[in-house]
This record gives C-alpha cells, sequence and structure tokens, in this order.
C-alpha cells in the first residue's frame, strides 16, 4: 500500500494512500470505487463506463450547495467519460476535470486544501 503526505491540515475525507484496486481515506479501505465531498467518502460499486450516470452520484453525494465541478478518476488511465456522461454535466451547468484516477486522488488533496467546494468520483485502479 503506498501512503501519501499527512503534513497538511485537511478539512473533509483526503486520499491518504492507495490499495492495489482502490484507496485509503483515513483508516477506512475502498477497494473499489470511491465517491468524495467535502463532507463524505463513499465506496462507489462503479458500473461499466458506458453505463455511468451523472445523475446517480450527483443523488448519492447529496451536497448543497452545488459543487464548483467534478474531479473525475477514469481508472489506471486517462479516459473521458462517455458523451451522455458530458452532456448531463454540461446540462446542469457542472465541469468536470479528468484524469487517471491516482492523478484525480492527489489533486483532490490539493483542492481540498484550498478549501475547493467539490466532488470526486474515482474508477478503480485495476
Amino acid at each position: 500500500m503506498v501512503e501519501l503526505r499527512r503534513d497538511v491540515e485537511f478539512v473533509g475525507p483526503v486520499v491518504t494512500g492507495f490499495t492495489p484496486k482502490g484507496y485509503k481515506v483515513g483508516d477506512q479501505r475502498f477497494d473499489d470505487g470511491l465517491l468524495l465531498s467535502p463532507e463524505q467518502a463513499l465506496p462507489w460499486d462503479t458500473p461499466a463506463r458506458e453505463n455511468l450516470d451523472l445523475a446517480d452520484i450527483m443523488a448519492t453525494l447529496n451536497l448543497s450547495p452545488a459543487p464548483e465541478f467534478l474531479l473525475f478518476g477514469s481508472g489506471p488511465k486517462m479516459e473521458q467519460p462517455p458523451v451522455a456522461f458530458r452532456r448531463a454535466a454540461d446540462a446542469l451547468k457542472l465541469g468536470i476535470e479528468v484524469m487517471d484516477s491516482r492523478a484525480a486522488a492527489r489533486a483532490w488533496g490539493i483542492l481540498r486544501a484550498e478549501e475547493r467546494w467539490i466532488i470526486g468520483a474515482f474508477m478503480p485502479l485495476r
């Protein structure tokens, strides 16, 4: 397991390490996908990429006020989410930042240290 830095003060959940397939947030392991908001970290039973549903993610995280943007970790390599997913984000006026999941997890920590009001959806690392 890889551990990330712990010398920065954070508010809310932050990825502190990686497991072979997933993530570590504090003392919790998330061995599949991970959904994050400034208030919570939740396991995400990720669907097949073509079945990604932004409405499900938004309903699960239930964040108010609306987030600034979605940080999308696409798995072991950077891949854009499906067109329907991006169109749903456009309809909500929600920007998406896409990167591989390890990079997204590290970016999450930086953005949360800046107290950005964002959400994250990280696909598994397998």
